[in-house]
């Protein structure tokens, strides 16, 4: 990916549904020359845009990452078959005491158990699954920024945005579950293909796209290939952080620019911060940062991934491109919607 490829991402990542006249003068590109160039890199796989669900839905549901165990020679196959879950948002390969890590999302606790025990329990190969139920989402990842722009070309930007990013409490209707379910293989699809694709007249698809994002009930986020981009190592951090320093700790965490996802969870683990940075040597300046900054931390264990399988519904290659989708959807962990009937 080109200097030009990179910037492209990194607008989209501030204004993920822009039109390219109004990407064109922070860039200093025409308009159809950013339109070619998007098309190449969907086309490719290098870069996509994609929805899911606010993190404000965490309140009405429940978010999970889940460890998992293989046999010996088991764990492409299982990270394979698990990745066609649609409630299985990431699956990744991974260093230290697990093969997998799961990111699971469902409508309740009860659904999370139930598809940690009926479905990923049931699959040849498991050795042992290991939860951790997150309380509160500190960053999600559709507020990670690549660093291609200037600071100019970033103020332009967010001048000329679309409004978003508040909160506003409530589940997402089932109307507007379908829109986004229909968003999710290309985040940049027009309101008429959206309405043309569910059969709705196209004002009230409009209506509810513009709900969901302005309230932050539903995100966009632009994606690329994470390795051609530049971003070679990403890892999780478990942190054990003394429980009356944890919001404070966590939120002043998710500022950091290394940070892609920082979540509470429960356990002796009780924080999870998913880095991205460009090298090995990064990711040990990062925590010896960490420790610098909080000494109250405690280190509990680190993990960097081998390979990213999936990642918010989008099955990767070895580089990190798309090359599927499968969208995410916390309705579906029942083991007779995945396929696999109960016991």
């Amino acid at each position: 990916m080109d200097e030009l490829d990179l910037a492209l991402v990194n607008a989209l990542q501030h204004d993920p549904r822009a039109p390219w006249a109004r990407l064109a003068r922070p860039l200093g590109v025409d308009a159809a020359t950013l339109s070619r160039r998007w098309a190449r890199l969907s086309a490719s796989g290098e870069a996509w845009v994609t929805s899911s669900a606010g993190p404000s839905q965490l309140d009405y549901g429940a978010f999970a990452l889940v460890e998992v165990g293989c046999l010996p020679g088991a764990n492409e196959r299982i990270a394979a078959e698990v990745a066609t879950d649609p409630c299985a948002g990431s699956v990744e390969h991974t260093t230290g005491n697990r093969d997998l890590l799961l990111t699971v999302s469902a409508m309740s606790v009860a659904a999370v158990s139930e598809y940690v025990l009926d479905r990923l329990g049931r699959i040849d190969g498991v050795t042992f699954t290991r939860t951790h139920l997150s309380h509160r989402l500190h960053r999600e990842a559709s507020r990670w920024r690549l660093d291609s722009l200037s600071q100019d070309q970033r103020r332009d930007l967010e001048r000329g945005a679309a409004a978003g990013g508040g909160h506003e409490p409530g589940p997402l209707r089932d109307d507007e579950v379908a829109v986004l379910l229909a968003l999710a293989p290309d985040g940049r699809r027009s309101h008429a293909a959206l309405a043309a694709g569910l059969g709705l007249p196209e004002a009230r698809v409009r209506r509810a796209l513009t709900g969901m994002l302005s309230t932050g009930r539903a995100v966009l986020r632009c994606e690329a290939a994470h390795w051609l981009a530049g971003w070679r190592v990403t890892g999780m951090l478990w942190l054990n952080v003394p429980p009356p320093r944890l919001r404070a700790v966590a939120d002043a965490i998710a500022t950091m620019r290394e940070a892609r996802m920082v979540c509470s969870v429960v356990g002796s683990a009780n924080l999870m911060v998913n880095v991205w940075v460009h090298g090995m040597r990064e990711l040990a300046a990062f925590q010896a940062r960490l420790a610098s900054l909080y000494p109250e931390i405690q280190i509990v264990e680190q993990s960097v991934t081998l390979k990213w399988v999936k990642r918010v519904g989008r099955l990767l290659d070895g580089k990190g491109r798309s090359i599927g989708c499968i969208p995410l959807d916390p309705r579906k962990t029942s083991p007779a919607v995945l396929g696999r009937p109960p016991g």
